[in-house]
């Protein structure tokens, strides 16, 4: 057998096992996010930053449902984008599917570069960019091999995570009712203590929001995930009715403790970050060697699932034929090999941008994908919508169910259109939004011009039908 197999053996394998999936699902929330940049939105809300990440995470909770019911009756690595190409047209499938896949292409070098700068203070004498290149490497040469080797290395990630939470929920949960000994805090005061519970009013909370959703991405890859494993059904279903408990868990109870024992205005919450500013007024010992051992392996676990969802999503789109037909190739072991190279050398380009190009140009690059998060949702309750009001009318039998549907999915989408409104108009976030809907308006002008391509000159040199239509 060639490396290359056949075009109808260009199929994934289903090798990742259950215990893979289950803690995928646990921990694929948890990112550096919660570890340091929660500080950001606790100095920006104060205490009432906890109904920021309430509000963030029951979204989540709701299109999560929404993605679980599509999910669930038709499991695809392509997942949103699959759904949206069905419900909404082409269009909307590979404008969606193009936008996300862009999205963890620059988170790439963005955690390896993280990764790198711990590294690098413990090692100084080892330049950042060979810690970024070597770690980046090392996940993509897994990632090429089997997706088993994604889930075994993710698997363990997200349990190093999960058990340090658990651990700093211990200690700062005995802290907080004045167990710990030498903790220089105790009790619940810091909750309204400092200018009261909302210092800087309802506008800050609502700012807060827009920072705390986007800590949230990543949820949604054990629906692609899901789709290599043996029984996909069950485990998105397990996945979704566990989020509540996890986003409850790793997110609210977390930063309560933290604005518990630390007040929100400390200057040491943006600088350091939430949790190495707790640990220290806990009196814990080495704390930012801790916090720089969480994070690294954060980092690491999102690097290594960028590298997995991006190679994924380029591979649906090239099912789709609405990307280069090679990215749909995979090896031996049922890996979309070509989707994992062309995803990590989009990657490098962009690590070559940020050290080559001024400043300027890699800010820009991140701008255009901030709000990505926020269209991913939409088109998520849009195409939940359409497909669910054409399933019930085709008299289709659902095996899992959104809540309360329409009401809560309409209720959804208002409230996602709510806050790109809020972000047009907000001078911290009007630029992102902008970006954003520029490179969004290129995707769908390229869609357009591609079909129209396609319906004067059927075969094309990049794209071909290699297989049937998976839809």
């Amino acid at each position: 057998m060639t490396m290359t197999q056949s075009a109808n053996e260009d199929s994934l394998a289903q090798n990742l096992k259950p215990r893979h999936v289950r803690m995928l699902s646990i921990a694929g929330v948890i990112g550096a996010g919660l570890f340091v940049g929660s500080g950001h939105a606790i100095s920006e809300a104060g205490p009432a930053v906890l109904i920021s990440y309430a509000a963030a995470g029951a979204l989540v909770v709701l299109i999560m449902r929404m993605l679980a019911e599509m999910a669930v009756a038709s499991p695809d690595s392509g997942s949103f984008s699959t759904y949206a190409d069905k419900a909404l047209g082409r269009w909307a499938g590979f404008t969606i599917g193009w936008l996300y896949w862009w999205f963890w292409v620059l988170v790439i070098p963005l955690e390896a570069n993280a990764a790198g700068t711990i590294l690098h203070a413990w090692f100084p004498d080892v330049a950042i960019w060979q810690f970024t290149f070597a770690i980046t490497l090392l996940l993509t040469i897994t990632n090429l091999l089997s997706v088993k080797n994604y889930g075994e290395f993710e698997f363990w990630f997200a349990l190093i995570k999960v058990v340090a939470i658990i651990l700093f929920l211990l200690v700062a949960g005995a802290a907080v009712f004045g167990l710990l000994p030498d903790s220089n805090t105790s009790g619940l005061s810091h909750l309204y203590d400092t200018h009261g519970f909302m210092p800087n009013g309802m506008g800050a909370v609502v700012a807060a929001i827009l920072t705390t959703m986007f800590s949230f991405m990543g949820t949604e890859i054990v629906t692609i995930a899901a789709a290599e494993s043996k029984n996909p059904g069950k485990q998105i279903t397990q996945a979704t009715n566990s989020v509540i408990w996890r986003i409850a868990l790793f997110y609210l109870l977390s930063i309560f403790f933290v604005v518990a024992l630390v007040p929100w205005n400390t200057s040491g919450l943006v600088e350091q970050g939430s949790w190495q500013t707790a640990l220290q007024a806990m009196n814990i010992p080495h704390a930012r060697l801790i916090v720089d051992l969480v994070v690294l392996m954060a980092v690491c676990s999102c690097l290594n699932s960028a590298l997995y969802t991006s190679s994924r999503m380029l591979y649906s789109l090239s099912r789709r034929k609405d990307a280069p037909a090679a990215a749909s190739r995979t090896n031996r072991s049922g890996t979309p090999w070509v989707a994992v190279l062309l995803s990590t050398a989009a990657a490098f380009l962009a690590v070559i941008a940020n050290y080559v190009a001024p400043s300027v140009v890699f800010e820009f690059l991140l701008a255009t994908s901030g709000a990505i998060a926020l269209l991913v949702y939409l088109v998520i309750a849009v195409s939940h919508l359409v497909l669910r009001k054409k399933r019930e009318k085709a008299g289709e039998v659902l095996g899992y169910r959104m809540w309360l549907f329409p009401g809560l999915t309409w209720f959804t989408i208002l409230f996602i259109s709510a806050v790109l409104v809020i972000m047009l108009f907000d001078a911290r976030h009007q630029a992102e939004l902008l970006a954003t809907g520029g490179l969004t308006l290129l995707i769908i002008a390229t869609s357009l011009v591609l079909r129209r391509k396609k319906e004067t000159r059927p075969a094309t040199k990049y794209f071909t039908q290699r297989s049937s239509d998976p839809s």
